[in-house]
């Protein structure tokens, strides 16, 4: 147990100048194939989701807080910011993130689903995040990739070395397409230590996938109490138990 508290004091006193314990951007699809109405069940349902008794106990269960950032994607180059880099200190914050993603209106409606430009943008928000002990980026869509480059190609190319990438596949209701998406998100998509996929069947169930997936990313990382390798930081030890974890 001593060694565990150890581990712990040590990893949320590192890096130097950390200001958070996590920095998680959301990127909402808006290509063509979402409509209007899928739209705003997924903008109403992100809202609903982080106010929800079980992400925002989740978002308090440490006193070292969360940053939130947001965006809107869809073809090459057509990402939109819906939220830039907050601190979620007070429910006030977290009440206020919500109203402004609930409210927020889509900036494009008729461009594919460029995934890898998608990602690349991403990874640029998060290098300008506050300094944080870890870093997530959120992929949300219905779709596989159709123009431009692939993930693959956008995690050799950007710096998502310290960076998980999980995913929420919204299944249109076609069952041959909604395997064909789900392979896609867990062998292209998903990135990074721990990284897990969350289903919404539905855009009407947008709001439970989300929920059930900020839940799981928010809570503070379990330490346990293992034996540093020799040469390893505490930070690495952490990031090598999270590799371990089932996801």
């Amino acid at each position: 147990m001593r060694l565990a508290a150890a581990l712990l004091c040590a990893l949320l006193a590192g890096p130097a100048a950390a200001q958070c314990r996590l920095a998680l951007a959301l990127a909402l699809d808006v290509s063509s194939s979402v409509d209007a109405t899928e739209d705003a069940l997924q903008r109403r349902g992100l809202a609903a989701a982080l106010i929800s008794p079980e992400v925002e106990a989740a978002i308090f269960a440490s006193d070292q807080p969360v940053a939130l950032a947001a965006y809107e994607w869809s073809g090459r180059y057509n990402q939109e910011m819906l939220l830039d880099w907050r601190l979620i200190e007070t429910r006030a914050d977290l009440l206020d993130v919500a109203a402004i993603l609930g409210r927020s209106s889509r900036s494009h409606t008729e461009f594919p689903t460029a995934m890898g430009y998608a990602l690349g943008f991403g990874a640029g928000l998060l290098e300008r995040a506050p300094p944080c002990l870890f870093k997530t980026l959120d992929m949300a869509g219905d779709g596989e990739n159709n123009e431009g480059f692939r993930p693959e190609q956008a995690y050799a190319e950007f710096p998502f070395a310290d960076v998980t990438v999980n995913g929420l596949v919204v299944n249109a209701g076609d069952f041959e397409a909604e395997v064909t998406l789900i392979e896609f998100y867990r062998s292209e998509v998903l990135h990074g230590p721990g990284a897990f996929l969350e289903i919404a069947q539905g855009f009407q169930d947008y709001e439970r996938a989300m929920r059930r997936k900020l839940e799981r990313e928010l809570q503070p990382r379990a330490v346990g109490a293992l034996p540093l390798s020799h040469g390893d930081t505490p930070r690495q030890a952490w990031l090598n138990a999270a590799r371990s974890y089932p996801g």
